[in-house]
């Protein structure tokens, strides 16, 4: 048995209680003509109740001054709306000041009332038209689930995650830009762009205010601002969505609006509210506006459940104990306290529905003691609804109905998807996974880690469970039906990667660039025009900081996702180098499509090396290796025509890249290819260089060289170390990229690469001899390392630097046995234990075997004493 009780303002009848006379209801009364009916959903307006029933009618009572009612007859009695809605299932009712808006099971909306400032949606309705429900024809190609209505306008949400609103605009209501101020109402439902990737969870509107809520607690909100009820620390209208970022780490799960104020629920049950609190309605215990989100704290030990709003009242439901708290204005009794005094704190209702811990009414006797418990609470204008009924769990409103959420991929879908045979014909549940793959809202809200795990999406938590995605994409890949395949990638590139946002709304609808990669689409390189380098685009256009944290995901993920990136696009280039026509054969079209490839490839595959360097190698750095690039890219060439472009910009022709610009896709024999093509020109330089100058030689008072085209150290055998340092110290570093000319003292051998050998030879065995006293040899690992006690200033250090950058200048081999450590120090990289095990094999292992002791006598099994001594060379 159920049963349904209203109290407060009956003076329009919008109660339902037929009553003839205007009257002030303070106490809950039952609503006789809704007995043995199944109610779905109540919403109240200023004056008039639209009540949805289970079985799809609309019944309706209260004010008809615009015929927001849709009927004529005893408007202080709830009664059907029947033209207009007979052929329809309604599922979903929304009143507002003096319109009606409804929802119907095939996800169409339809209006009737005032329409002054465009409330119908329905563009220039004649008058004699406007009180009988219609269908929003504009709305028709979308598939609504949820509406809400303020005062003047409404805000529907579609399966696709977008946001259309239409109405009233009189303080930025719409959301649709400060630009578009000067537009006082719109008569048509026009979609909210800068939403667009957001996974919303809920919409709300108060009387001249809007919010949104997303499925991981982000508030956005927009309109009327002049109390506070944004909560955004600021009392001026906001004509465009801004984020409450003080709730975003409260784990809100629903929100409702008043006239001018706001309520939140969180998930653990706590409620937050800001905005007017004229009449306490904000429930602080003054009467105070908040301008920011504040805890209710008389509710603070109670697991509130459901949440609702008139227009300066609020109620809160304890689903544990069954108590019904209200607050805020009372002056026609709509907190239903027998009493019409304002609240400024919660006060719980004594009513006869409520049986634990209160006394038996009259009506409870009435009921011969049945256990009647609140189901659901609604409020509106000033007006109290509650639905009751015998042994029934309550609603909570921190539970999402799946009928009234977008879109999203889920494992039931993949499994009726690998149901399907090849020929089968497509259903609608498959136009709704193609739904799915054109929006990123859908996209962004699917995955979610479980247990709310996914709330206070952050730079360090993206909320996504990638191993859930992944075992999706893989089960995509198994689907034999052909079509649904090329509707999914229609459908990505024809609709999804255009609607990417370079300035996304919130952190939340960044989530699309960790799953669409794993899309097994990724896997084929010949989609790269359509889906790959699109995708990227869109990525490389975001800014630093929305970048940064996409990165981080990154490096959060397990590395084979970041590796899938890296091989995803390697394969792009691949592809295209072994595309069976040449450039010269494309048309300009075919061409541009390629470059546009090869660019947004390489620059992706750049961030991507950035990222891994930048966090000690994610993944190795030879995973972006492109063997490829020997066979299909004159690298001299490249690289000549780069350093000639970055020289000469005003006289040679810019490419559109270079792939020298990306030596980390090089492996080592491209490497030295580079290397030897940048010595060769750097040689030239100089070559060119001597030649000018020594054209100045006949001028006066100039002095020639003969010997000014080459470095030349003249050294003794015996000296050999003493003569090459004083040489390069007097040698200007422009000479030291000449090409180098050994001249030994007392020998006539002319240096044609032989003698040049021989120098090195000789000098690195010098100065690595232990003996010498700058390096000292390991004899576990056969590794050189910097001697501790060496007595040699830093500057022998350097001139040996400069000696082994010149050994490798001239193309001269040289052994130098140092670890790995040396070179990450070079490329200021951080050292770990691995480099000290290579150096010092058992200190190494007896550090790890240390680290990994778990058990608690780490003393008496590792405290022991040993002494090593540093003798300091005399050298």
């Amino acid at each position: 048995m159920s049963a349904i009780f209203a109290w407060g303002d009956d003076n329009s009848g919008a109660l339902g209680l037929c009553s003839s006379d205007n009257r002030t209801i303070c106490s809950p009364s039952q609503i006789h003509s809704l007995n043995g009916k199944e109610i779905q959903s109540i919403s109240s307006g200023t004056g008039h109740t639209l009540v949805c029933l289970k079985d799809g009618k609309v019944l309706s009572c209260g004010y008809n001054d615009f015929r927001q009612c849709g009927r004529d007859i005893q408007l202080n009695k709830l009664g059907e709306v029947g033209e207009g809605l007979q052929p329809h299932h309604v599922i979903q009712v929304a009143a507002g000041a003096s319109h009606s808006v409804v929802l119907t099971q095939a996800h169409e909306v339809l209006t009737w009332g005032k329409n002054t400032e465009g409330q119908l949606g329905r563009g220039d309705v004649e008058e004699n038209f406007t009180g009988t429900p219609k269908l929003i024809k504009s709305l028709a190609v979308h598939c609504v689930v949820q509406i809400s209505c303020g005062n003047d306008h409404t805000m529907v949400l579609t399966n696709e995650g977008c946001i259309a609103t239409w109405g009233s605009n009189s303080f930025g209501q719409l959301g649709i830009g400060l630009d578009q101020h000067l537009y006082k109402y719109r008569n048509q439902p026009c979609f909210i762009a800068c939403l667009k990737g957001l996974p919303i969870a809920q919409v709300a509107a108060g009387g001249n205010h809007c919010l949104i809520l997303s499925k991981s607690g982000a508030i956005f909100g927009w309109g009327r601002n002049s109390f506070g009820q944004l909560g955004l620390n600021d009392t001026i209208d906001f004509h465009s969505p801004n984020q409450c970022r003080p709730l975003r780490s409260q784990r809100i799960k629903y929100i409702c609006c008043g006239e001018n104020h706001t309520a939140c629920l969180t998930v653990d049950g706590r409620v937050f509210t800001f905005g007017a609190g004229t009449y306490g309605q904000l429930g602080h215990g003054s009467c105070n506006n908040e301008i920011l989100p504040r805890q209710v704290i008389e509710l603070s030990g109670s697991e509130v459940s459901q949440i609702a709003c008139g227009r300066n009242h609020t109620l809160a439901l304890n689903a544990k104990s069954g108590r019904l708290y209200a607050f805020g204005l009372g002056g026609v009794g709509q907190l239903g306290l027998s009493t019409t005094d304002n609240k400024n704190t919660p006060v719980f209702i004594p009513c006869p529905f409520v049986l634990k811990n209160t006394q038996h009414s009259l009506m409870q006797e009435k009921n011969q003691g049945l256990n009647l418990k609140v189901k659901s609470i609604y409020a509106g204008g000033d007006h109290s609804f509650v639905i009751t009924q015998d042994q029934c769990q309550p609603e909570d409103y921190r539970k999402e109905d799946p009928a009234r959420q977008i879109l999203t991929l889920t494992p039931e879908r993949i499994k009726m998807l690998r149901s399907l045979q090849k020929n089968d014909t497509l259903s609608d549940d498959i136009n709704e996974i193609i739904q799915i793959f054109s929006s990123a809202s859908c996209l962004n809200g699917s995955f979610l880690l479980d247990d709310d795990k996914h709330y206070n999406t952050t730079s360090k938590k993206h909320g996504v469970d990638m191993i859930a995605v992944r075992k999706f994409f893989q089960d995509l890949s198994t689907i034999s039906n052909v079509e649904i395949i090329h509707k999914i990638s229609t459908a990505i590139a024809q609709n999804l990667c255009p609607s990417l946002l370079k300035s996304p709304p919130d952190v939340e609808a960044l989530r699309i660039y960790l799953i669409l990669p794993e899309c097994h689409l990724f896997d084929q390189p010949q989609l790269y025009s359509s889906i790959i380098c699109p995708f990227a685009k869109s990525l490389l256009s975001l800014s630093k900081v929305v970048l940064d944290k996409i990165n981080s995901w990154w490096v959060l993920n397990q590395p084979s996702f970041f590796n899938r990136l890296v091989v995803s696009y390697k394969n792009v280039i691949k592809y295209v180098f072994h595309l069976p026509v040449t450039v010269h054969e494309f048309s300009t079209d075919e061409y541009m499509t390629i470059q546009f490839g090869l660019l947004i490839s390489l620059e992706m595959l750049s961030m991507l090396y950035m990222i891994n360097e930048a966090h000690n190698q994610i993944i190795p750095y030879d995973k972006f290796y492109l063997p490829e690039l020997k066979n299909s890219v004159d690298i001299i060439n490249d690289y000549t025509t780069l350093v000639q472009a970055s020289v000469f910009p005003n006289l040679i022709k810019q490419k559109a890249f270079y792939f020298c610009s990306y030596p980390f896709l090089f492996d080592a024999e491209a490497k030295s290819v580079l290397l030897q093509t940048d010595a060769a020109l750097q040689r030239e330089m100089a070559r060119i260089r001597t030649v000018q100058n020594n054209l100045m030689s006949f001028f006066p008072l100039q002095w020639f060289n003969p010997n000014l085209g080459c470095l030349e150290l003249k050294v003794n055998r015996n000296t050999l170390v003493e003569d090459t340092l004083r040489e390069l110290r007097k040698t200007e570093l422009t000479e030291l990229k000449s090409p180098l000319k050994i001249v030994f003292e007392d020998e006539e051998a002319v240096d044609i690469g032989g003698v040049r050998k021989e120098f090195f030879m000789l000098f690195i065995r010098k100065l690595l001899d232990p003996e010498y006293g700058m390096f000292k040899l390991h004899e576990d690992s056969n590794f050189q390392w910097f001697d501790p006690s060496s007595s040699k200033d830093s500057s022998m250090f350097h001139m040996f630097g400069i000696i082994c950058g010149l050994a490798i200048y001239n193309f001269i081999m040289i052994n130098l046995q140092f670890p790995l450590a040396l070179f990450k120090k070079l490329l200021k990289r951080p050292v770990t234990l691995d480099d000290l095990t290579e150096l010092e094999p058992v200190a190494g292992r007896s550090l790890q075997n240390l680290l990994d002791y778990d058990d608690d006598d780490i003393e008496e099994q590792f405290l022991l004493d040993f002494e090593r001594r540093i003798y300091r060379s005399a050298c």
